[in-house]
């Protein structure tokens, strides 16, 4: 009976087409007699054994990464989730997912993607494969691409990747789309504008919040707290020019009741009105990007810093881990 030497060189062989440990790989070539093929068959079966086996463990951690082609027109950004930050931060792992984005940018969907080829397996295949090296659940969570006439990107500490897409290639494209992508990284967003808003979703909206702070003020009142403000707007779309004419009318009465003289309120109403309006425009802040705070300076907002680079956002992207 022969016995089949296995060599360091085999085993490095193996571990660097499959990234598998060295005595993972040595045990898979031994089982196997050898045949290289039926090695990396065998690993990858133990990978369907431990995704199986770990399919309903919650994978929320992690490396949110992203990609730009060479010409800055398109961008792709995925998360490749795992179970545990240690692995989140393991080297090779986010190795794996940097490449995983370079082929991503190829795709429409992750569906697509995931069918599609790596290196004779397909996506799917590679992550089923991982799941039974690193032994943690696997799997491609976010997936976004985004096209443009220049595209930027942020990845925040690999949990969170975000894209902005602009009207034209600008001077200063890239600084400005990094800025926007940080901004969507931080605050997030569901759209450009306030005007995009249908006017029945901002009345759901506003219904669902008064409801929940009604119920709050019950409990405040019960114990003897400060009761919340109960808002009748929280968009631009719902302040109209009565609304905002009305608004200026309560400044000036609160001036005049506080006994400020007349000659100094048009210095003061503008600032009131302001402070109405951001008290007034929650939804806005919250979901629509362009009428946020940007974060870089709070003094004004993402629409007015875009203004400056004569340029329009024509879109944004976000994954995030978690």
């Amino acid at each position: 009976m022969s016995t089949i030497t296995i060599t360091a060189a085999d085993v490095n062989k193996l571990r660097q087409t499959t990234g598998a440990g060295m005595m993972d790989c040595k045990k898979a070539l031994v089982e196997a007699e050898g045949d290289f093929d039926k090695a990396i068959q065998n690993l990858r079966e133990k990978g369907q054994k431990v995704a199986a086996n770990r399919s309903d463990r919650e994978s929320s951690e992690g490396a949110a990464v992203s990609f730009i082609n060479a010409d800055k027109t398109k961008g792709a950004i995925i998360t490749l989730n795992c179970e545990t930050d240690f692995v989140g931060k393991n080297e090779a792992f986010v190795t794996l997912a940097k490449e995983l984005v370079e082929r991503a940018i190829n795709f429409s969907s992750k569906e697509e993607f995931l069918a599609s080829d790596f290196n004779g397996i397909t996506v799917a295949e590679k992550l089923i494969e991982q799941t039974g090296v690193i032994g943690e659940k696997i799997e491609i969570g976010g997936f976004e691409i985004l096209e443009g006439a220049f595209v930027g990107s942020y990845v925040h500490v690999n949990k969170i990747a975000a894209l902005t897409a602009i009207s034209a290639p600008i001077a200063n494209a890239d600084v400005l789309t990094k800025d926007i992508s940080m901004q969507v990284a931080s605050m997030g967003a569901d759209t450009l504008s306030y005007k995009d808003f249908d006017p029945a979703f901002v009345a759901s909206e506003l219904a669902a919040r008064i409801a929940i702070i009604e119920k709050e003020n019950e409990e405040a009142k019960r114990l003897g707290k400060t009761l919340k403000n109960v808002p009748k707007y929280i968009s631009y779309s719902q302040l109209t020019e009565d609304v905002l004419k009305q608004a200026e009318e309560d400044a000036k009465a609160e001036l005049k009741a506080e006994g400020k003289p007349e000659q100094i309120w048009d210095k003061i109403i503008p600032g009131k009105v302001q402070r109405f309006i951001s008290d007034n425009t929650t939804l806005d802040q919250e979901k629509a990007l362009l009428d946020q705070n940007f974060i870089k300076d709070d003094s004004k907002k993402v629409g007015d810093y875009v203004k400056g680079f004569n340029v329009e956002i024509t879109g944004f992207k976000r994954v995030t881990l978690g």
